[in-house]
């Protein structure tokens, strides 16, 4: 009895850690997507000035040597390239601050038109830096597929994301943990897909990381259930999955896995009209 309870202490502490990082979070994300859009604008306008700087060029290319007038050009394209990466790259950091915002601030069950091909993908790879930030030298192949046209589905955003987020956490873990006992030639990968069928949208996430027993598949939705050490798990991720999958968006999860070999993870979740 005195080790559940030492264990459910540990697992509340965790849990008021993560409860105020998440106020932190969206704190420094509000704060950081003002100079983010400052960044955008002036790329977007220092791009404009680049168009205008050309066709003064060319207005005036008969007074430049040949080999000047190709230095320039080139200077100048390099330059547009450059500014459309800072675009590109800055607006993907928006859309990530946005997507944090959105998880603290959403409004509780409420559904929201979401591209769940970028909701996917985005908190795919969040899950991913954030593992290799706290553990050093980590780094697994990601394998995409996501079909093209899929249209907006109505989804509760917010939880989604926090759906696939417990999902890849976990994967990344498994994968981290074994790559510490196996030999130099395993490769740890994990496979992501959506597509759409029979009216459903279904996410199939896929690692050959660890696998499960047979009790841990038994208890996989227990609360307070857990395989990591006291401190790195709080046993509450796989059923607040299962709920917000089932409960909230009346889908279905289901899983495979072989001890030693991997497992894969399939959402369903119904078009909701």
């Amino acid at each position: 009895m005195e080790q559940q309870i030492e264990t459910l202490r540990q697992q509340l502490k965790q849990q008021e850690k993560l409860a105020s990082l998440g106020m932190l979070s969206a704190g420094i994300a509000h704060e950081i997507q003002n100079p983010l859009n400052f960044v955008i604008n002036f790329s977007k306008m220092s791009n404009k000035l680049l168009s205008d700087l050309n066709d003064i060029m060319e207005d005036n290319e008969d007074q430049l040597s040949d080999d000047d007038r190709e230095e320039v050009e080139d200077i100048i394209a390099d330059l547009k390239e450059n500014m459309g990466k800072i675009v590109e790259h800055g607006e993907r950091a928006i859309s990530i601050i946005q997507g944090i915002l959105l998880v603290s601030r959403g409004k509780e069950d409420e559904f929201l038109p979401t591209d769940v091909n970028k909701l996917v993908k985005e908190y795919v790879w969040l899950s991913y830096h954030a593992m290799r930030a706290n553990h050093k030298g980590f780094n697994i192949s990601i394998h995409e597929e996501y079909q093209e046209g899929l249209p907006n589905v109505m989804v509760i955003p917010q939880d989604l994301s926090r759906a696939i987020l417990n999902l890849m956490n976990n994967a990344c873990y498994t994968l981290w943990n074994k790559a510490q006992k196996v030999e130099d030639d395993y490769t740890p990968q994990v496979t992501i897909s959506v597509k759409s069928a029979d009216n459903n949208i279904i996410i199939r996430l896929s690692d050959n990381g660890e696998g499960m027993t047979e009790e841990v598949k038994q208890r996989l939705y227990e609360n307070f259930f857990t395989t990591k050490p006291v401190g790195q798990g709080t046993g509450l991720g796989m059923a607040i999955t299962r709920d917000i999958i089932e409960n909230k968006h009346h889908g279905t999860i289901t899983f495979e896995s072989e001890e030693g070999k991997g497992t894969t993870f399939t959402l369903t979740i119904p078009i909701k009209k």
